[in-house]
């Protein structure tokens, strides 16, 4: 455990390296069912009614069963989520994410992917029929497919390894597209880290990493 753990109620992680620390204990202790639920008490609540300071951003996909202060153990106030079917990245998104990383300081991104995504799914299916859905589903296949054509062009053809390559874009997305946090990561004041998540184990595991998580 870190030494800047909020959890044995620490200063809050301040770089990516204790951010990323602090989020794999608290993985560990969720997938060995042991989960310490801090900062979720009356106190913590009172503590953050005159402002926040996350220690991670957090761009996950909106699947009810991948909820990131549950998988990560952590409580109020930890964590700065956003999250889209098939965390598909928008303005709003990378908007959230600058504010994040530019105003509240957060040291860390974290994308977080799962098997077994829908999304990822139904891109591939629509990707193998040429084909595309009606209404505003189609925004989020169409934003999911360059992931697919990109991973069957590495040879992947299973849901979770196109997943897998759909979280590696992701995190080169937005480093290239947000200048702010192109520069953060380049400073060393953050880092951007991609991973998947096994639904059946809990388990979270890196797919690729941008910037110092040493």
């Amino acid at each position: 455990m870190s030494s800047t753990s909020a959890i044995h109620g620490g200063p809050r992680p301040t770089t990516p390296a204790q951010a990323w620390a602090e989020l794999r204990a608290g993985n560990d202790r969720f997938v060995a069912g042991t989960p310490a639920h801090p900062n979720q008490d009356t106190s913590r609540r009172d503590q953050l009614a005159s402002g926040q300071a996350p220690f991670t951003t957090f761009f996950g996909c909106a699947d009810s069963r991948v909820a990131a202060e549950v998988v990560f153990d952590q409580g109020l106030g930890d964590l700065f989520v956003v999250r889209t079917a098939g965390h598909i990245v928008g303005d709003g998104v990378l908007g959230s994410m600058e504010f994040a990383t530019d105003v509240l300081a957060v040291p860390l991104i974290v994308v977080l992917g799962h098997d077994s995504c829908g999304a990822i799914k139904a891109a591939i299916q629509h990707y193998q029929h040429a084909t595309m859905p009606r209404g505003y589903i189609r925004d989020i296949i169409e934003r999911v497919t360059p992931s697919v054509i990109a991973a069957r062009a590495a040879g992947a053809r299973s849901t979770d390894e196109v997943e897998a390559e759909h979280v590696r874009q992701t995190i080169h997305l937005i480093h290239e597209r947000s200048q702010v946090i192109n520069t953060a990561v380049a400073e060393g004041r953050c880092a951007i880290v991609g991973l998947t998540y096994a639904l059946a184990n809990g388990r979270a595991s890196i797919v690729e990493s941008i910037g110092d998580l040493t």
